[in-house]
């Protein structure tokens, strides 16, 4: 469920991405929070206003799915209020035309920012966004938000000219109010008055005018239009004032328009992951200050950001490096507390060390502290305390690990994501029989709106639309999208076989029958949980091979009211190849789509090509035993594809990756040759590879193993620096507009990597801390695991196929903390922030698993 709007995801993120190295944003000065003398608010150095308690954020995100983008309130520390900008819909959902930003400007004088918009033409600009998803309505204008006298800011809207005749009431500048915080809370506008409903309610009409966002190309005569209009709720209130939760002196926030009325709508009305939207339509003829507001959050005398100690909410074996991180207000003094560990007993709890927390520096917007208790081994439970604050217990034990830790992630986590099965966990099930009617191949010359894009031609033996066999077994739905990605189902597999292999893992808790396509969650079938699983990767990535004869794309579905389905798999389709289905809408292409069987993608992509004979050939070495037929298969079909891929692939890692893969598990000299030709490109980026290569380092030439030996030791002294200077967690960490939580947990499997093959060059801390991270030690006041449903404070509303019931599938890993530019770190409690709460197949949740296995095998392992 990714869209970006008019950027593409790497482009968001490269927008999101902080100025600078992490060192000079650590230097740069504390934002200026001196208020003046009536409490106004002043231009930071990082390019916002800003008082104790309240920041205005003007367009420093380009993010409107991901509601981060517009006029952004930050009030008391939580961003309450953003995506402040002109919308041609009451109501926008993922998809809906946004404006593209031009040039921001900041006047140091008044503290007015200025940021100039426009409405991409369609027909001409191409790049950065979908097309077809724009109407055709030439329309700029700017934003402008400057300070108010009291502490308040006016929003002012000037249109470069009038609104055209047929759009009038239908542009509008809408100001998005956060749900959860105002979940129970009250509202006020004039004599009306309600509170904030948990869920949408009725009553509910059509609007007029262009509002869903109909593909261009299926109406050519003209703009996007719905004839039957846009399903709104009926405003909550109307009135030239909004007064939001006025019994709260950290909430209240006071909106008034001097050029209307606002609506106050439930944007979750015509989209579940909509906001509360303030909306003001654009009358005719208005250019200057077509819209004027003045917004005035209210904040408490002498606030401050209350400490947060971050710890891992799992707890520590004895013998590994503890440190707690302590997050504080940027503007405190020079006097702090004592941290305190004390260990829980029967009496309640005793004092085992205290002492001072050695200052760290500044990071994004807080000061931080640490505190090292590696000395404390008792085995118990604990918690730390520090400035009024402590943390949930935790635990110290060598064992610490070895219980619903990793396990919950190969317990439920893998089968509930399982395709093409029946899932069962008792009483529950998590989802019926699926997708048996996988898959049509897709049309050609198709740009489909989740990234994936079929050429003029299939590549293969079948035409557009013809049912390609074998691909409606295995695999794992994409956890927020359902679909079947080439790279994210082989990154599953290789991960799995990599546990296996290196840390002997062997669990059976599932039982798995692929003949009946059924699954049963905790009632074991005497076989290991993560060979079955492997299997059921490579039946879908083999299965395509077989069929196709090449790898697939990926499998999707083509059309987008499919596309956002929530809840139970099976309601997906209806099992029957190509049955005519009314309703389904277009594809891409504004094509009438007929069948609700999903697609199978095609491409020409010999470096993806090779990432995927990489997981085959570790697949195929550790199904020797269990399963040699599938072993010989995976591995014939990975020597053959990466015979294919090796002269046309550009990418230095992949090559390796493939080569690395195919000489450990062949041990053919022609791979080894191969790699050593390539010596000169992996010890100029090691990080890059040289980790790939330490399961077989022995078998290296000398004079090659020489030289990444040299290399990797170079590189582990700038790791080790990184790791005091980048950031308070221990770990090199750039923070971005999309959770780094993935990324983090990656870089630790590769640590631990090269650990194996080099421990003398590596520190163990190197992995361990991005476990820690993961299992809470991450920055912001949400100390919560990002693995569901492990540690004493986790995830427990995620970004999966079950999010609009508010759920969280246990051993499911979100993508963590993200970052609201330029330096707020959010984590909300908030099921429709795929940037913070998704979870995702092809490392997620299975590199999260590694770690956390490697860490019970590292310590608790020796003593069984």
């Amino acid at each position: 469920m990714r869209g970006y709007g008019f950027v593409t995801m790497a482009a968001a993120v490269a927008l999101a991405v902080p100025v600078g190295a992490q060192q000079a944003e650590r230097d740069a000065a504390t934002p200026t929070r001196t208020a003046a003398k009536d409490g106004q608010l002043l231009l930071s150095e990082r390019g916002y206003l800003t008082r104790p308690g309240l920041d205005v954020i003007v367009f420093d995100d380009i993010y409107p799915d991901g509601h981060q983008t517009g006029v952004t309130v930050i009030q008391h520390g939580l961003r309450v209020a953003a995506n402040g900008d002109i919308r041609l819909e009451a109501e926008p959902g993922q998809w809906s035309p946004m404006s593209k930003g031009g040039e921001r400007k900041i006047d140091p004088a008044t503290g007015t920012i200025t940021q100039t918009l426009s409405f991409p033409d369609p027909d001409k600009d191409g790049k950065g966004f979908n097309p077809i998803f724009y109407p055709d309505l030439k329309l700029s204008y700017k934003v402008r938000v400057a300070p108010e006298p009291g502490g308040g800011f006016r929003v002012s809207v000037d249109m470069d000219q009038p609104v055209p005749a047929e759009w009038v009431g239908r542009v509008g500048f809408n100001f998005e109010l956060f749900p959860e915080h105002l979940f129970g809370r009250s509202w006020v506008m004039g004599d009306q008055g309600g509170t904030f409903p948990r869920q949408p309610n009725g009553p509910v009409a059509a609007s007029t005018g262009p509002q869903v966002p109909v593909p261009r190309n299926a109406q050519p005569n003209g703009p996007v239009q719905n004839p039957n209009g846009q399903i709104l709720g009926v405003p909550l209130g109307i009135g030239r004032s909004l007064v939001v939760a006025p019994e709260s002196d950290r909430q209240r926030m006071i909106i008034t328009s001097e050029t209307g009325t606002i609506a106050l709508l439930d944007g979750r009305s015509a989209h579940n992951n909509g906001w509360y939207i303030a909306r003001e339509t654009v009358k005719a003829g208005a250019t200057t200050n077509a819209v004027s507001w003045v917004v005035r959050p209210n904040t408490i005398a002498g606030w401050s950001y209350a400490p947060v100690v971050q710890v891992s909410q799992v707890g520590y074996a004895a013998a590994q490096p503890k440190r707690a991180v302590i997050e504080l207000d940027a503007r405190g003094g020079a006097t702090e507390a004592q941290a305190t560990l004390y260990r829980l007993t029967a009496a309640g709890r005793e004092a085992v060390k205290t002492g001072p927390a050695a200052n760290w520096g500044n990071f994004l917007r807080y000061r931080y502290r640490t505190f090292d208790f590696s000395d404390v081994t008792t085995p118990g439970m604990y918690v730390l305390a520090y400035g009024g604050t402590e943390t949930n217990a935790f635990r110290i034990g060598d064992d610490v690990y070895s219980r619903g830790v990793w396990q919950p992630t190969l317990e439920t986590f893998l089968p509930v994501q399982m395709c093409h099965m029946l899932v069962r966990e008792k009483y529950r099930v998590w989802h019926g029989l699926d997708h048996q009617d996988d898959a049509l191949m897709a049309r050609t010359d198709l740009n489909h709106f989740d990234g994936y894009v079929q050429g003029p031609q299939t590549m293969t033996r079948f035409a557009p639309g013809e049912i390609v066999p074998g691909l409606n077994a295995g695999g794992w739905h994409d956890a927020g999208d359902y679909d079947l990605r080439v790279e994210s189902q082989i990154g599953t597999v290789w991960v799995l076989a990599k546990m296996v292999e290196e840390l002997g893992l062997d669990y059976d808790a599932t039982r798995v029958d692929a003949a009946a396509k059924s699954v049963e969650i905790r009632d074991p079938d005497g076989k290991n949980d993560a060979i079955q699983q492997i299997e059921h990767g490579l039946a879908s990535v083999l299965g395509g091979y077989r069929a196709l004869g090449r790898l697939y794309r990926g499998v999707i579905t083509p059309d987008l009211r499919s596309y956002a389905m929530l809840g139970d798999a099976a309601n997906h389709s209806d099992n029957v190849f190509r049955k005519p289905v009314a309703g389904l809408g277009v594809d891409a292409n504004g094509k009438p789509v007929d069948f609700d069987d999903r697609w199978v993608f095609t491409e020409d992509n010999p470096d993806r090509e090779l990432y995927t004979a990489a997981g085959l050939a570790a697949a195929g070495r550790v199904l020797k035993r269990d399963n040699p037929a599938l072993s010989a298969e995976a591995l014939a079909a990975a020597r053959a594809i990466a015979a294919n891929a090796l002269a046309r692939a550009k990418s230095v890692p992949n090559k390796v990756f493939a080569l690395a893969e195919l000489a450990q598990a062949t041990g053919d000299r022609a791979y080894f040759t191969a790699l050593g030709d390539m010596t000169d490109a992996i010890v100029a980026k090691p990080g890059e590879t040289a980790w790939m290569l330490a399961s077989i380092r022995g078998d290296l030439p000398a004079a090659m193993r020489s030289r990444v030996d040299a290399a990797v030791v170079g590189y582990q002294r700038t790791v080790q620096a990184s790791a005091k200077t980048d950031s308070p967690y221990g770990i090199p960490y750039v923070p971005k507009i999309w959770g780094a939580g993935w990324d983090i947990q990656e870089r630790g499997v590769q640590q631990w990597f090269f650990e194996k093959g080099w421990p003398d060059a590596t520190d163990e801390a190197s992995w361990l801390n991005a476990l820690n991270f993961v299992l809470g030690a991450h920055p912001g006041e949400n100390r919560a695991s990002f693995v569901s449903g492990v540690g004493a404070e986790s995830a427990l509303v995620a970004y999966g196929v079950n999010r609009a019931d508010w759920s969280y599938i246990p051993g499911g890993v979100i993508s963590g903390t993200n970052l609201v530019r330029p330096d707020l770190p959010e984590l909300k409690t908030w099921p429709y922030f795929w940037q913070q709460g998704e979870y995702v197949m092809g490392g997620g949740a299975t590199n999260f698993m590694f770690l956390a296995l490697a860490a019970d095998r590292k310590y608790a392992g020796a003593k069984r």
